[in-house]
């Protein structure tokens, strides 16, 4: 009777932990969804691969609720094939810091000479001294950003522009001591960090390599595997990586107020404006008109995209070469085509509606158990909320009572909270994990 007993608890403890998404095995097949049942168009899906493979792709990859719907490569490519990331690994180092910091190995708020040392740049000491490793999240050091060489990251390639955090530049050189700083405090070879904390769990499997740009070679799975991590913020599988909801929230939402669409090296969609490398002035509207406006992305040189649609539980990912619109740095012209394709595709996607007034929410605990706590900045003018599940179907919907939720009746996995005005606008969309 108590060997029954304790089998019972085992198995109601594992029931209570385990997650109804899907993610797929460290090794081993990963599952798929086809288009047809989820009412996508599959006649337009040919010519999506028509317009990929006519701009110099490699692979191209959608996935569902975690599973492959769209997996294509374009030969002599195979999915067994390696490829560079490009500046899309910079949204990779990004979440490496978060971990690094969870760990105690630093704080993004001291000056990067507390861990490489005075005279990283040449500028003054004072001036050095300002700049924070969140500085360099934000890509707002200050440096001058038109060095002789933009790869370089040694003292005479840093020169001064501007006072830190009030100016914001795309600066490959100034990021990539990020990594230089990692591996300083550790003592490690930042492939070995990056497998260590990331990849051991989750089946990323890459090799970084430093030189022309910080680069992060992998195969297109791998790729996708890390835009699944992200999607469920910074969770695999019920293993929290990240350990710090706050650092995750601050990395994809606007982290300065020059470029608004820019978070911790990660690009954000529905701005009112955004700047791009090599510029010091905004355009208006959003970073990828067609793409959905919860949308945020990985970007990188000649088309490397990751691309997390939260709202529609969706990862986008694609590797190529240069696809032949001169965007040197990062694509978002060419994502935005991209957009125009798959949209016809993704034809009776039923989560894609945008956000009107978009408020910030803050839900916690995540992941939460039995209830889930909310607060926004004007609690009284939200009065009903709708949880929907990944395949977008509303699962309930509850008038506003409170600032706390039940979650008793759902069942474990991930979920979209969709909060609502008196008039029934969705004013913000947040995910959630039930365990």
């Amino acid at each position: 009777m108590k060997r029954w007993f304790l089998t019972y608890v085992c198995f109601w403890v594992l029931s209570l932990t385990a997650q109804n998404d899907y993610f797929p095995p460290v090794n081993g097949e990963w599952k798929t969804t086809n288009p047809e049942d989820l009412g996508w168009c599959t006649d337009k899906i040919d010519p999506l691969y028509h317009y990929l493979d006519s701009t110099n792709s490699k692979g191209f990859m959608v996935l569902k609720g975690g599973r492959i719907v769209l997996e294509k490569y374009f030969a002599p490519f195979t999915k067994d094939s390696v490829w560079y990331w490009a500046s899309a690994g910079k949204s990779l180092t990004a979440f490496a810091i978060g971990i690094a910091q969870k760990q105690g190995l630093l704080s993004i708020t001291d000056p990067v000479s507390k861990y490489l040392g005075q005279g990283w740049t040449s500028c003054t000491p004072e001036q050095e001294n300002k700049i924070t490793i969140q500085h360099v999240l934000e890509m707002s050091t200050g440096i001058d950003d038109h060095p002789s060489d933009q790869f370089c990251n040694d003292p005479e390639c840093f020169t001064y522009k501007a006072e830190p955090g009030t100016r914001w530049s795309y600066n490959t050189g100034v990021y990539s001591i990020l990594v230089k700083l990692i591996e300083k405090i550790t003592g490690q070879d930042y492939t070995f960090f990056l497998a260590k904390n990331i990849g051991n769990a989750t089946g990323m499997k890459g090799l970084w390599v430093s030189g022309q740009g910080e680069l992060y070679i992998t195969k297109l799975q791998t790729m996708a595997r890390f835009g699944l991590l992200i999607a469920n913020h910074g969770v695999w599988a019920g293993n929290d990586i990240l350990k710090d909801s706050d650092y995750f929230q601050a990395m994809v939402n606007t982290s300065q107020p020059m470029n608004l669409a820019y978070g911790f090296l990660w690009w954000l969609n529905g701005k009112k404006n955004f700047m791009v490398p090599g510029v010091q002035f905004t355009i208006p509207g959003w970073l990828v008109p067609n793409a959905p406006e919860d949308s945020f992305f990985a970007l990188g040189k000649y088309g490397q995209i990751i691309c997390i649609i939260p709202s529609l539980d969706i990862v986008i990912v694609r590797l190529g070469e240069e696809p032949g619109n001169n965007e040197n740095l990062v694509s978002p012209v060419y994502l935005n085509t991209i957009f125009t394709y798959l949209n016809q595709v993704m034809c009776n996607t039923n989560a894609s509606k945008s956000l009107d007034n978009l408020q910030p929410v803050k839900i916690f605990p995540n992941p939460a158990n039995q209830t889930l706590y909310w607060s926004a900045i004007d609690n009284s003018s939200i009065k009903e909320v709708e949880i929907v599940n990944t395949l977008g179907q509303s699962v309930r919907k509850l008038r506003v009572s409170g600032t706390e939720i039940q979650l008793s009746y759902l069942i474990p996995g991930n979920y979209t909270i969709l909060f609502k005005v008196s008039n029934q606008r969705v004013i913000a969309r947040e995910r959630f994990t039930k365990i």
